[in-house]
């Protein structure tokens, strides 16, 4: 700041500067600790992460059972949707249902009844996808920390590591044997250390064997017997059977060991 200076007769009078105004620190309080800290803690545990994700897929299943989407099988589509935007409308529905542990067998010949066998098996496939990535991110997210701790049998601690070691793999096999059921295989997923790529691309091209034969069914079962309509449930019939030899040797090798 200037200094002021005045003259009275013939005498300079200097005016001190004014002092500087100090800064003073501001202070930031801690977090809250205590009550509060042990609140935070208990709500994003494990356990209670685990208790939303049950609680999510109950009033999914809820939900469905309310609204029967299988009545679309009888009812037909909407007639305000029409080509390929109630296809994607189809996709969406059907990924949301196969998370609230809707059967994809329904779903897939639902499919091909309302959009016939190749627009059909488009949005079943990208439903398909669409619901085990909802159900892997669900499972991974609100699941995994909770359960991992409880692999602790023989059987349990097979799986889980033939799923982290091998998770394209095993995934490819578990979507082309339609053993396993859908939802089941989504949630030992997440579960377990597979990652998202190999989970989302063994899930797309394992399930399109089978996605296209009850496609096809669904578009032929006006004519149960036109030579299309019996192809397609040998396709289903078939890798169901095999699956099942599978599945008798894989665990007769465990009990082996």
């Amino acid at each position: 700041m200037l200094d002021a200076t005045t003259r009275s007769g013939g005498t300079a009078t200097v005016t001190p500067p004014l002092p500087a105004t100090e800064l003073v620190p501001v202070e930031f309080t801690a977090a809250p600790t205590g009550l509060a800290a042990r609140v935070t803690r208990a709500l994003f545990s494990p356990w209670a992460r685990l208790s939303l994700l049950v609680a999510l897929l109950l009033s999914a299943a809820g939900t469905v059972l309310l609204f029967e989407p299988q009545r679309l099988l009888a009812d037909g589509w909407p007639p305000q949707l029409t080509g390929a935007a109630a296809a994607l409308v189809f996709a969406v529905a059907y990924g949301l249902c196969t998370v609230a542990f809707v059967p994809r067998p329904i779903l897939n010949l639902g499919a091909g009844a309302l959009f016939g066998s190749q627009l059909g098996l488009g949005a079943a496939l990208a439903g398909t996808v669409l619901g085990a990535g909802l159900a892997f991110g669900l499972g991974r997210m609100l699941g995994q920390d909770a359960l991992r701790p409880l692999l602790r049998g023989r059987w349990l601690k097979a799986a889980d590591g033939q799923l982290s070691r091998h998770g394209f793999r095993s995934m490819m096999a578990a979507r082309l044997f339609p053993g396993v059921p859908f939802w089941a295989a989504n949630y030992c997923a997440s579960v377990s250390r597979m990652g998202w790529l190999p989970f989302l691309l063994a899930t797309g091209l394992g399930s399109i064997p089978n996605t296209a034969a009850y496609a096809v069914a669904g578009s032929r079962a006006s004519a149960p017997t036109s030579p299309a309509f019996l192809i397609a449930m040998a396709f289903i019939a078939l890798p169901a059977l095999a699956g099942a030899v599978v599945a008798w040797r894989k665990r007769h090798h465990l009990r082996a060991r």
